[in-house]
């Protein structure tokens, strides 16, 4: 992002500007409030990540799976739980699904839990 020069800052102020006059510039750069205007940049997504999907409704299940796989995670740890609907919606989720070519592969860890695998981005 560029930078503001005296010149910008004139053009933005009037001719009241004296480009010498440090308190202005940080004062027209506090208020045309820059710091929110920039940009961050994003975090690299982790190599592993665990998500449970214990007391989240089916949709937030969905999405909370759809956007570790597109996120460049490389591995979760899925938790289901052992029975009820997340854990059969999940398995099909993985296998059938439009988030499931960007699944490498999902195994058992125990009766409520698989390790999954994704392709990075």
């Amino acid at each position: 992002m560029k930078q503001l020069n005296d010149s910008d800052i004139a053009n933005m102020i009037g001719e009241d500007f004296r480009p010498d006059d440090v308190a202005t510039k940080k004062s027209v750069r506090k208020s045309l409030h820059l710091s929110t205007r920039i940009p961050q940049p994003e975090l690299p997504a982790p190599e592993h990540i665990t998500i449970d999907f214990h007391q989240h409704t089916e949709e937030e299940a969905w999405h909370m799976l759809a956007h570790i796989a597109e996120s460049g995670t490389r591995s979760a740890t899925v938790i289901t739980g052992a029975s009820g609907i997340l854990k059969q919606k999940f398995q099909q989720w993985a296998t059938d699904s439009i988030i499931s070519p960007r699944i490498v592969s999902f195994k058992p860890l125990n009766n409520g839990s698989f390790a999954v695998k994704f392709h990075r981005k």
